[in-house]
């Protein structure tokens, strides 16, 4: 019986874990995740590196808290850039089998030391600050979608760089998200690796002087036993209005999860 649950469920979970976003679904309670997210971007002269760890707990299965980190090797060696917390409640689920619509909110606060050094707000790994969002993902068999609308502000870092007056310093995100189940055809046992198509879109504006750009995502991702994930996506601009340093790059993030902690 418990072989034919994880039948059931592993097709479903696999598909809504997207790489540079969050779905609507929260780790399972009583869970611990952990994430080592590795991105690699073009800063034109050099390649921009970092390094986010990441260990999420599942309180319930409507609650988790999010704790975070960001090392980068700006200043040549690897440097403790800052670290963040998050929150995120499921406040809907209609479930049904092979399917099913949940919405969440989240907030994610940040504090960062590094000096502030373009226009786009990020929270995670480059700028002190809050965002406040909304999550909606729906599931229908082999595919999830998933849609994030989010409000952020960004603050000075620490005491030692103030953020330019001449940047926008709130801003409103956007992202839509796809998943799609490639392999197997059919799921047959826990043993099986689940192989994931994902393109993801982000965009973000700045609120005060309608500044904006639009990144498109594709990934593959890889979930073993239901339990471990390998993501490798290529991040691109689209289309950009505003500063920003290192828009395109690559990510390599390796995923756990201890069920029962």
């Amino acid at each position: 019986m418990l072989l034919l649950l994880f039948g059931n469920i592993n097709p479903l979970f696999s598909q809504e874990l997207f790489v540079i976003t969050d779905p609507a679904s929260n780790v399972p309670a009583n869970s611990v995740s952990v994430n080592l997210m590795n991105s690699l971007f073009d800063e034109g002269d050099a390649m921009n590196f970092h390094l986010m760890p990441e260990v999420t707990y599942g309180l319930t299965k409507s609650l988790m808290f999010r704790a975070s980190s960001f090392i980068s090797n700006r200043n040549s060696n690897l440097y403790l850039e800052g670290a963040g917390i998050m929150a995120k409640y499921r406040f809907l689920s209609n479930d049904e089998f092979n399917s099913h619509f949940r919405m969440a909110l989240y907030g994610r606060a940040s504090l960062n030391r590094a000096d502030i050094h373009q226009e786009q707000i990020e929270i995670m790994g480059h700028n002190s600050g809050y965002e406040l969002g909304l999550i909606a993902t729906k599931l229908l068999h082999k595919l999830a979608l998933s849609a994030t609308m989010s409000y952020e502000k960004a603050e000075d870092n620490t005491s030692r760089y103030d953020f330019p007056y001449l940047f926008g310093n709130e801003a409103t995100n956007y992202t839509i998200s796809f998943g799609r189940l490639m392999h197997p055809k059919a799921y047959t046992n826990i043993r099986q690796t689940n192989v994931n198509f994902m393109l993801e879109f982000a965009g973000q504006s700045i609120n005060s002087n309608g500044k904006s750009f639009l990144d498109v995502v594709p990934a593959i991702q890889f979930i073993i036993r239901s339990q471990a994930r390998i993501d490798f996506a290529y991040r691109r601009e689209l289309y950009s209005s505003m500063q920003r340093t290192a828009p395109n790059g690559f990510y390599l993030n390796f995923y756990f999860t201890f069920f029962n902690t």
